[in-house]
């Protein structure tokens, strides 16, 4: 699995969420209500700002006990990680119903992975540990905040998971910020500053129309219609 240049990734990171989301669909490759997280995936440390990574995936619960040794799922989790191209984010699927009773996110996971080259997790499950974790300037982005491990353990990694309705696949890019998750399509990486701009360029038009001193509903609509078609 190659990695992209990191120039590439260095743009991304100089872009919010929304504008990476919006520079996607100027190049019409996925329906506009797929390729992003709900927002039930909450930004947990907005302060340390945009999260760009490859996804490295894991499967847990926190329900019932584990059957086998932890020990030996947490190291063949830790041999996947390494598989996928550094910055690395994990993306972890808790499988109880309801999620986030126990968390595998706190402290010691978070420096665990960080020694592995992640920079943060996505998780439809819980975190915890926040004052620890944000000194680490690690991200968390979450559906709960939780007290307790419980019971938690690995189910299996290194596979397809579904977190906040999106299916993620190792080595998928991921940008990320306050505002959500987003999909990057790695074809499309290089190209997010040209279709940023095209968006910038049309929504400036609009703020201008609308903040002039001159603006009516009719000048509105001309400029609307001469942008949309």
């Amino acid at each position: 699995m190659d990695a992209l240049p990191a120039s590439v990734l260095d743009h991304l990171r100089e872009f919010t969420s929304p504008t990476v989301a919006n520079a996607i669909e100027v190049f019409n490759v996925r329906p506009r209500q797929e390729g992003f997280m709900r927002p039930e995936i909450r930004c947990v440390f907005p302060q340390l700002g945009v999260m760009v990574g490859y996804a490295v995936t894991l499967k847990i619960r926190g329900a019932t006990p584990g059957s086998e040794s932890e020990t030996v799922h947490a190291r063949a989790h830790w041999e996947k990680v390494l598989q996928v191209p550094a910055p690395r984010v994990v993306v972890v699927e808790d499988l109880d119903d309801p999620s986030g009773l126990g968390s595998y996110w706190g402290e010691v996971n978070a420096n665990v992975h960080r020694a592995l080259g992640c920079v943060g997790v996505v998780t439809n499950g819980g975190v915890r540990d926040l004052d620890e974790v944000a000194a680490l300037r690690f991200h968390f982005f979450a559906s709960h905040i939780a007290v307790s491990h419980a019971c938690v353990h690995i189910v299996e990694s290194g596979t397809p998971v579904r977190v906040g309705g999106l299916t993620v696949r190792p080595g998928d890019l991921l940008h990320a910020d306050q505002h959500g998750v987003v999909n990057v399509p790695r074809e499309l990486a290089a190209k997010i500053p040209e279709g940023a701009r095209k968006v910038a360029d049309m929504e400036y038009r609009i703020i201008a129309c609308s903040q002039s001193a001159e603006f009516t509903l009719e000048g509105l609509e001309a400029l609307w219609r001469s942008m949309r078609g």
